[in-house]
Protein backbone atom coordinates (compact mmCIF):
# COMPACT_ATOMS: atom_id res chain seq x y z
CA UNK A 1 0.00 0.00 0.00
CA UNK A 2 1.07 3.38 -0.17
CA UNK A 3 3.56 4.98 2.53
CA UNK A 4 1.11 7.96 3.01
CA UNK A 5 -2.43 6.82 4.06
CA UNK A 6 -5.27 8.33 1.92
CA UNK A 7 -7.17 11.83 3.35
CA UNK A 8 -10.41 9.41 3.30
CA UNK A 9 -9.10 7.21 5.65
CA UNK A 10 -6.40 9.11 7.70
CA UNK A 11 -9.22 9.45 10.63
CA UNK A 12 -9.37 5.44 10.94
CA UNK A 13 -6.51 4.20 9.55
CA UNK A 14 -3.21 5.16 11.67
CA UNK A 15 -0.94 3.08 9.22
CA UNK A 16 -1.28 0.68 6.13
CA UNK A 17 1.96 -1.13 4.57
CA UNK A 18 2.93 -4.31 2.76
CA UNK A 19 6.07 -6.01 4.23
CA UNK A 20 8.13 -8.60 2.84
CA UNK A 21 10.86 -9.48 5.08
CA UNK A 22 13.58 -12.13 4.17
CA UNK A 23 14.75 -13.34 7.63
CA UNK A 24 17.18 -16.24 6.33
CA UNK A 25 15.83 -18.71 8.78
CA UNK A 26 13.08 -19.50 10.88
CA UNK A 27 12.14 -17.43 14.01
CA UNK A 28 9.45 -15.35 15.75
CA UNK A 29 8.56 -11.76 16.06
CA UNK A 30 6.98 -10.34 18.99
CA UNK A 31 3.62 -8.63 18.58
CA UNK A 32 3.58 -5.73 21.10
CA UNK A 33 1.40 -3.63 22.49
CA UNK A 34 0.05 -0.45 21.30
CA UNK A 35 -2.64 1.85 21.21
CA UNK A 36 -4.09 0.46 17.74
CA UNK A 37 -6.15 -2.62 16.30
CA UNK A 38 -4.19 -4.42 14.00
CA UNK A 39 -5.05 -6.14 11.25
CA UNK A 40 -2.81 -8.52 9.18
CA UNK A 41 -3.23 -9.96 6.24
CA UNK A 42 -0.61 -12.95 4.85
CA UNK A 43 0.59 -13.48 1.86
CA UNK A 44 1.86 -17.14 1.32
CA UNK A 45 1.67 -18.92 4.32
CA UNK A 46 -1.23 -18.20 6.89
CA UNK A 47 0.21 -16.66 10.03
CA UNK A 48 1.47 -18.76 13.02
CA UNK A 49 0.32 -16.72 16.14
CA UNK A 50 -0.10 -16.74 20.20
CA UNK A 51 0.12 -15.18 23.19
CA UNK A 52 3.89 -15.42 24.61
CA UNK A 53 2.27 -16.38 27.95
CA UNK A 54 -0.50 -18.22 27.07
CA UNK A 55 -0.20 -22.22 26.07
CA UNK A 56 -3.34 -23.62 23.85
CA UNK A 57 -3.65 -19.75 22.18
CA UNK A 58 -1.76 -20.66 19.28
CA UNK A 59 -3.80 -20.76 15.88
CA UNK A 60 -2.97 -20.33 11.95
CA UNK A 61 -4.91 -18.18 10.47
CA UNK A 62 -5.46 -16.13 6.63
CA UNK A 63 -6.42 -13.07 9.08
CA UNK A 64 -5.72 -11.78 12.06
CA UNK A 65 -7.14 -8.99 14.13
CA UNK A 66 -5.71 -7.89 17.36
CA UNK A 67 -7.48 -5.88 19.78
CA UNK A 68 -5.62 -3.76 22.08
CA UNK A 69 -3.29 -5.99 25.14
CA UNK A 70 -1.60 -5.32 27.14
CA UNK A 71 0.95 -8.58 27.13
CA UNK A 72 3.39 -9.73 23.66
CA UNK A 73 1.65 -12.02 21.00
CA UNK A 74 4.72 -14.28 18.92
CA UNK A 75 4.56 -14.77 15.32
CA UNK A 76 6.01 -17.43 14.25
CA UNK A 77 8.09 -17.85 10.83
CA UNK A 78 10.12 -19.93 8.56
CA UNK A 79 12.72 -17.03 7.63
CA UNK A 80 10.25 -15.19 5.25
CA UNK A 81 7.26 -13.02 6.21
CA UNK A 82 5.20 -11.67 3.20
CA UNK A 83 1.92 -9.73 3.95
CA UNK A 84 -0.28 -6.59 4.47
CA UNK A 85 -0.56 -5.02 8.28
CA UNK A 86 -3.27 -1.95 8.56
CA UNK A 87 -3.55 -0.38 12.27
CA UNK A 88 -6.72 1.30 12.66
CA UNK A 89 -7.50 3.51 15.53
CA UNK A 90 -10.05 2.56 17.76
CA UNK A 91 -12.98 5.02 15.96
CA UNK A 92 -11.61 3.34 12.55
CA UNK A 93 -12.55 -0.27 14.15
CA UNK A 94 -15.84 0.89 14.64
CA UNK A 95 -16.55 2.33 11.21
CA UNK A 96 -14.04 -0.57 9.34
CA UNK A 97 -15.08 -3.65 11.58
CA UNK A 98 -18.34 -2.58 13.29
CA UNK A 99 -17.73 -3.17 16.86
CA UNK A 100 -16.12 -1.54 19.13
CA UNK A 101 -12.32 -1.81 20.18
CA UNK A 102 -13.28 -2.50 23.47
CA UNK A 103 -14.96 -5.92 22.65
CA UNK A 104 -11.86 -6.95 21.30
CA UNK A 105 -9.21 -6.23 23.82
CA UNK A 106 -6.86 -9.19 24.67
CA UNK A 107 -8.07 -10.91 21.38
CA UNK A 108 -6.30 -12.90 18.80
CA UNK A 109 -8.90 -13.26 16.03
CA UNK A 110 -9.68 -13.66 12.59
CA UNK A 111 -11.67 -11.08 10.20
CA UNK A 112 -14.62 -13.97 10.33
CA UNK A 113 -14.65 -13.39 13.92
CA UNK A 114 -15.33 -9.72 14.06
CA UNK A 115 -16.86 -8.59 10.70
CA UNK A 116 -18.81 -11.41 8.69
CA UNK A 117 -18.62 -8.45 5.59
CA UNK A 118 -14.85 -9.09 5.30
CA UNK A 119 -14.34 -12.77 5.54
CA UNK A 120 -14.02 -13.15 1.64
CA UNK A 121 -11.02 -10.49 2.03
CA UNK A 122 -8.08 -12.80 2.58
CA UNK A 123 -9.15 -14.81 -0.68
CA UNK A 124 -9.26 -11.52 -2.51
CA UNK A 125 -6.10 -10.62 -1.11
CA UNK A 126 -4.86 -13.86 -2.27
CA UNK A 127 -6.22 -13.79 -5.86
CA UNK A 128 -4.86 -10.17 -5.97
CA UNK A 129 -1.41 -11.09 -5.50
CA UNK A 130 -1.75 -14.45 -7.32
CA UNK A 131 -2.96 -12.44 -10.87
CA UNK A 132 0.51 -9.42 -10.28
CA UNK A 133 2.37 -9.20 -13.27
CA UNK A 134 6.26 -9.18 -12.03
CA UNK A 135 7.98 -6.84 -10.05
CA UNK A 136 4.42 -5.35 -8.87
CA UNK A 137 5.48 -5.74 -5.24
CA UNK A 138 2.66 -6.16 -3.12
CA UNK A 139 0.60 -3.30 -4.58
CA UNK A 140 -2.66 -5.46 -6.62
CA UNK A 141 -2.96 -6.62 -3.17
CA UNK A 142 -2.58 -3.41 -1.10
CA UNK A 143 -5.05 -1.83 -3.56
CA UNK A 144 -7.99 -4.52 -2.71
CA UNK A 145 -7.86 -3.54 0.58
CA UNK A 146 -7.58 0.09 0.40
CA UNK A 147 -10.53 -0.36 -1.52
CA UNK A 148 -12.58 -2.54 1.47
CA UNK A 149 -11.20 0.34 3.97
CA UNK A 150 -12.85 2.91 1.42
CA UNK A 151 -16.20 1.19 1.03
CA UNK A 152 -16.34 0.57 4.81
CA UNK A 153 -16.40 4.69 5.24
CA UNK A 154 -18.65 5.65 2.16
CA UNK A 155 -20.85 2.96 3.82
CA UNK A 156 -20.60 4.25 6.96
CA UNK A 157 -23.42 2.89 9.58
CA UNK A 158 -21.37 3.04 12.82
CA UNK A 159 -22.15 4.59 15.68
CA UNK A 160 -20.24 7.72 16.21
CA UNK A 161 -17.53 7.83 19.04
CA UNK A 162 -18.16 10.14 21.62
CA UNK A 163 -16.16 13.35 21.10
CA UNK A 164 -14.86 12.68 25.14
CA UNK A 165 -13.56 9.34 24.25
CA UNK A 166 -11.95 10.54 21.95
CA UNK A 167 -10.57 14.00 24.08
CA UNK A 168 -9.89 11.07 26.87
CA UNK A 169 -7.57 8.96 24.66
CA UNK A 170 -5.67 12.19 23.65
CA UNK A 171 -4.91 13.19 27.17
CA UNK A 172 -3.64 9.70 27.99
CA UNK A 173 -1.52 9.07 25.14
CA UNK A 174 0.42 12.66 25.95
CA UNK A 175 1.01 11.37 29.31
CA UNK A 176 -2.07 12.63 31.33
CA UNK A 177 -2.80 11.07 34.27
CA UNK A 178 -6.28 9.69 34.52
CA UNK A 179 -7.25 11.67 37.86
CA UNK A 180 -6.11 15.23 35.43
CA UNK A 181 -7.51 13.50 32.77
CA UNK A 182 -10.91 13.53 34.38
CA UNK A 183 -11.08 17.15 35.65
CA UNK A 184 -9.64 18.14 32.07
CA UNK A 185 -12.57 16.90 30.79
CA UNK A 186 -14.77 17.84 33.55
CA UNK A 187 -16.19 14.47 34.09
CA UNK A 188 -15.87 11.64 37.18
CA UNK A 189 -12.49 9.08 36.96
CA UNK A 190 -15.66 6.48 36.97
CA UNK A 191 -16.85 8.34 33.42
CA UNK A 192 -13.69 8.22 32.27
CA UNK A 193 -12.80 4.64 33.10
CA UNK A 194 -16.21 3.78 31.24
CA UNK A 195 -15.63 5.90 28.25
CA UNK A 196 -12.20 4.58 27.67
CA UNK A 197 -12.90 0.94 28.64
CA UNK A 198 -15.54 1.13 26.00
CA UNK A 199 -13.19 2.38 22.88
CA UNK A 200 -10.23 0.47 24.06
CA UNK A 201 -10.86 -2.27 26.18
CA UNK A 202 -8.45 -1.00 28.56
CA UNK A 203 -8.41 0.88 32.03
CA UNK A 204 -7.45 4.96 31.64
CA UNK A 205 -4.25 4.12 33.52
CA UNK A 206 -3.67 0.86 31.05
CA UNK A 207 -3.91 3.13 27.98
CA UNK A 208 -1.59 5.46 29.51
CA UNK A 209 1.13 2.61 30.14
CA UNK A 210 0.60 1.54 26.59
CA UNK A 211 0.97 4.92 25.01
CA UNK A 212 4.18 5.69 27.10
CA UNK A 213 5.17 2.14 25.91
CA UNK A 214 4.99 2.65 22.36
CA UNK A 215 6.66 6.25 22.61
CA UNK A 216 9.37 4.69 24.56
CA UNK A 217 9.89 2.05 21.38
CA UNK A 218 9.14 5.05 18.56
CA UNK A 219 12.37 6.77 19.74
CA UNK A 220 14.45 3.06 20.26
CA UNK A 221 13.65 2.79 16.56
CA UNK A 222 14.91 5.70 15.84
CA UNK A 223 17.80 5.10 17.77
CA UNK A 224 18.62 1.53 16.10
CA UNK A 225 18.51 3.24 12.68
CA UNK A 226 20.75 5.83 13.93
CA UNK A 227 23.32 3.19 14.82
CA UNK A 228 23.11 3.41 18.38
CA UNK A 229 21.03 0.54 20.22
CA UNK A 230 21.16 1.08 23.82
CA UNK A 231 23.32 3.99 25.03
CA UNK A 232 20.18 6.13 24.70
CA UNK A 233 17.94 4.41 27.04
CA UNK A 234 18.12 6.93 30.24
CA UNK A 235 17.48 9.78 27.38
CA UNK A 236 14.86 7.67 26.01
CA UNK A 237 13.23 6.99 30.00
CA UNK A 238 13.40 10.62 30.37
CA UNK A 239 11.90 11.78 27.45
CA UNK A 240 9.00 9.31 28.00
CA UNK A 241 8.17 10.14 31.68
CA UNK A 242 9.71 6.25 32.78
CA UNK A 243 11.32 7.64 36.51
CA UNK A 244 14.50 6.18 35.68
CA UNK A 245 15.98 3.45 32.80
CA UNK A 246 15.76 0.62 35.08
CA UNK A 247 12.04 1.46 35.15
CA UNK A 248 11.78 1.49 31.47
CA UNK A 249 13.52 -2.19 31.36
CA UNK A 250 10.57 -3.14 34.13
CA UNK A 251 8.16 -2.13 31.15
CA UNK A 252 9.85 -3.90 28.29
CA UNK A 253 9.75 -7.04 30.20
CA UNK A 254 6.19 -6.80 31.24
CA UNK A 255 4.33 -5.89 28.35
CA UNK A 256 7.04 -7.09 25.48
CA UNK A 257 8.28 -10.04 27.80
CA UNK A 258 12.07 -8.88 27.44
CA UNK A 259 14.85 -6.31 28.20
CA UNK A 260 14.89 -2.93 25.18
CA UNK A 261 18.22 -4.40 24.57
CA UNK A 262 16.58 -7.77 23.76
CA UNK A 263 14.01 -6.34 22.21
CA UNK A 264 15.85 -4.26 19.92
CA UNK A 265 18.41 -7.36 18.86
CA UNK A 266 15.46 -9.38 17.91
CA UNK A 267 13.45 -6.80 16.17
CA UNK A 268 16.61 -4.72 14.34
CA UNK A 269 15.51 -7.07 11.16
CA UNK A 270 12.00 -4.71 11.42
CA UNK A 271 12.61 -1.64 12.63
CA UNK A 272 15.02 -0.94 9.38
CA UNK A 273 11.78 -2.14 6.81
CA UNK A 274 7.98 -0.85 7.23
CA UNK A 275 6.17 -1.81 10.36
CA UNK A 276 6.20 -5.34 10.98
CA UNK A 277 2.97 -7.32 11.32
CA UNK A 278 1.08 -8.50 14.08
CA UNK A 279 1.28 -4.47 16.31
CA UNK A 280 3.96 -2.46 17.60
CA UNK A 281 6.51 -2.70 14.87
Amino acid sequence: MAPSVPPALRDAVVAADAYDLVLGSPGAHRAVPSTTVTVVLPLGDPLDVAWLDERGSRRRAWSLVAGLHVRPAVLRHDGLMRGLQVSLTPWGARTLLGVPAGEMSGLLLGLDDVASSLRTLPERVADAEAARSPGAGGTAAASVVQQVLLDAIVRGGAPPVPPAARRALALLASGVPAAAAARELGCSRRRLHGLVRTETGLSPTQYRRVARFQRARRLLVGQSRGGSRTSGLADVAARCGFADQAHLAREFVALAGCSPSVWLHEEFPFVQDPPSPGGGG
